[in-house]
């Protein structure tokens, strides 16, 4: 989208909410619905003058307080006000991770549920939050009981994660350039940063890893597993994001 459409839809969405609020003080006759500009001005600690730029579709330059303090003011829902800042290119400094870690939502293990094959569930931090019993099978070692559960502590921190994954060194690099896209959305979370110091630590291909900097979108493809019972295994896996936790993911892994 062109910067200056985003702006359009910018300006027209901050008008639409500032004019479907109520006036503040006693209810008077009005010829123009809502809050006036300078109301809106007041409430939000901006300049009239930015407020009428913003909703004139103009270049304006708005530090991520300045439209914090404006999505309060306008009483914009979580949905409303992840927009509002996704137009303006900004990310929002109170986008935090959401409930506990292994607090799974609900589609998220209902999904899980309902897949015969190997299925889990990860959260903003990679933890497995749901898991089936067919995906318990192929990763005891992660997933069995006593475990971390943290899907970047078993690659690079546990010796049965080399002896599973036949092209471990690939692999975890991958993984954790797949981690570090997300990482971006959860750097304000001191568990995420805890994650990142411990693994820096600990793991010396970790860290040579992680500062090389690598970002990478999380893709599906075969899979293959060494597994001590059941012999070498391939899949084709699978990542979907539920729509009512962004930054969970569904991982399926079908037989290849």
């Amino acid at each position: 989208m062109a910067a200056e459409d985003q702006r359009r839809l910018l300006g027209a969405f901050v008008r639409a909410h500032r004019e479907r609020l109520p006036p503040a003080g006693p209810s008077l006759r009005r010829r123009t619905p809502g809050l006036r500009r300078e109301e809106l001005a007041v409430q939000a600690g901006i300049s009239v003058t930015w407020c009428t730029w913003i909703e004139q579709g103009r270049d304006v330059k708005a530090s991520p307080q300045a439209l914090s303090r404006l999505a309060h003011a306008l009483k914009l829902a979580r949905a409303e006000r992840a927009y509002l800042f996704e137009l303006s290119g900004i990310r929002d400094p109170e986008h935090l991770p959401i409930g506990d870690p292994a607090d799974a939502p609900a589609s998220l293990t209902a999904a899980v549920d309902a897949v015969a094959h190997p299925a889990y569930g990860l959260d903003r931090l990679w933890n497995a939050c749901c898991w089936n019993e067919a995906a318990a099978r192929l990763f005891r070692d992660w997933l069995g009981e006593g475990r971390s559960r943290n899907l970047l502590a078993f690659v690079f921190l546990d010796r049965a994660a080399r002896a599973l994954i036949p092209d471990w060194q690939d692999r975890a690099a991958r993984l954790l350039a797949e981690f570090r896209s997300d990482y971006g959305h959860s750097a304000a979370d001191a568990r995420a940063r805890d994650l990142v110091d411990r693994l820096r630590t600990e793991s010396p291909f970790f860290r040579r890893i992680w500062d090389a900097q690598a970002v990478l979108e999380r893709e599906g493809g075969l899979r293959s597993f060494n597994h001590s019972t059941d012999g070498l295994l391939r899949f084709a896996q699978h990542t979907f994001a539920p729509s009512d936790r962004p930054g969970y993911k569904l991982v399926l892994l079908i037989p290849a």
